[in-house]
């Protein structure tokens, strides 16, 4: 990416509602799993990679993951770290996959100042991919609802 091209998406981000895409952030950062952005586009479905790496968000309902009930672990779509074990799952009504806690150490927050709100975004730990965000209506005992967009979601069956 052009110098140029990178400061012009700089200067956007004081615009209210552009969100900064997460692949951007990875050159940046220090993460375990980077990846250039073409090979972001192969290895992800288009809905996943608009939502893992530009922060996109998958329609309320559309995800199979909502009604998933199996014994399990929900882990990133673009690096398949554990993020969420089946027992923290909840339904919250929203129309996108809940729970109440994460693995530990497997995500990571930030707050997130898109379309004139504060929210805390949810961001997994090892690729810096987009999961959704974190609100403070759960149930207990975190009283946390981490609301994630299921196509950045894989299920695993957890083995006995």
């Amino acid at each position: 990416m052009l110098r140029r091209e990178l400061l012009s998406m700089l200067a956007l981000t004081s615009v209210g509602g552009f969100v900064f895409p997460t692949w951007l952030l990875a050159e940046a950062e220090k993460l375990e799993v980077t990846k250039t952005d073409e090979e972001w586009r192969r290895l992800l479905t288009p809905a996943q990679y608009q939502v893992l790496r530009h922060e996109d968000t998958e329609p309320a309902f559309s995800s199979p993951l909502l009604s998933e009930h199996r014994k399990g672990i929900f882990v990133c779509a673009g690096c398949e770290l554990p993020l969420f074990k089946s027992e923290t799952k909840f339904e919250s009504g929203t129309g996108w996959p809940s729970f109440w806690s994460p693995v530990e150490g497997a995500v990571r927050t930030k707050t997130d100042r898109s379309f004139w709100m504060d929210r805390t975004e949810v961001n997994c730990r090892r690729c810096g991919g987009h999961l959704g965000h974190v609100f403070n209506d759960g149930p207990p005992p975190s009283g946390l609802r981490y609301c994630m967009n299921g196509v950045a979601l894989k299920f695993t069956l957890e083995e006995s």
